[in-house]
């Protein structure tokens, strides 16, 4: 069902110079439902969250939310890179980390408010970080690191949350964490759209899958995508995942 809360994505395309990254994705991002982005190494997972984010150049198609171009409603966007590209050496403690998050709300350069500041103790509560505040991000595990990110992106009290591949190199309490808030998120009525790659138990935890190989191979449903034959065009070769059917 269509929505205009929905993120609606048309004939979107990506070039890195000679190379076609994505090929006219058409597919809409429903706010309610926790949605995984999956495909094969270089399907073009994390180049489709970018090109919706602006953040990348596109070659061609829009992406809009209420009926506006997504790129130009950033402030309504809370987005966490993959953690290979966060310089872990910046002396930075979680704390500040977080509140990065309420820099864009607060404005450059001024103090943060008592709200801001209960926003941000509230977000680390949620997350389980609160005991690590002072701790400087880069003593903390993968697992530790990813829930502070989260915790931050909670500050931005944003309507489109988008994580790239949050689950890479994290332990099950983590992960745990994590989609336990996604589906909060998504009980809020936010739209949450995660780049995953992992076909095991995890994939369980979504409602709408959205796979990729430069071209889309299939959305909607996780029973809808996850089909012999979509596996197959997607991934070529037999394809094991994990399946809660009866």
């Amino acid at each position: 069902m269509n929505s205009t809360d929905a993120i609606s994505i048309a004939h979107l395309g990506v070039h890195y110079r000679t190379q076609e990254a994505l090929r006219d994705i058409n597919c809409v991002i429903q706010p309610g439902r926790l949605t995984g982005i999956f495909g094969p190494n270089g399907a073009g997972k994390s180049t489709l969250m970018k090109a919706m984010l602006g953040l990348v150049p596109v070659s061609s198609g829009v992406v809009n939310y209420q009926n506006q171009p997504l790129m130009q409603q950033k402030s309504k966007v809370a987005y966490v890179p993959q953690r290979s590209q966060i310089d872990w050496t910046y002396p930075a403690t979680v704390w500040d980390v977080v509140m990065m998050g309420r820099v864009k709300k607060t404005g450059w350069l001024r103090s943060f408010s008592g709200v801001s500041r209960q926003i941000a103790n509230s977000a680390l509560e949620r997350v389980g970080m609160s005991e690590f505040r002072d701790r400087p991000i880069g003593q903390l595990s993968g697992g530790q690191q990813q829930r502070v990110f989260l915790a931050r992106a909670l500050t931005q009290q944003a309507d489109i949350f988008c994580f790239d591949e949050p689950l890479v190199g994290i332990d099950q309490k983590t992960q745990a964490v994590i989609f336990e808030v996604f589906q909060e998120l998504a009980a809020e009525n936010k739209i949450v759209l995660v780049v995953n790659h992992d076909l095991g138990e995890s994939i369980t935890h979504f409602d709408d899958l959205i796979l990729l190989n430069r071209e889309l191979i299939a959305t909607g449903s996780r029973q809808q995508v996850l089909t012999e034959q979509n596996l197959h065009l997607a991934y070529g070769g037999k394809v094991m995942y994990f399946s809660d059917a009866a």
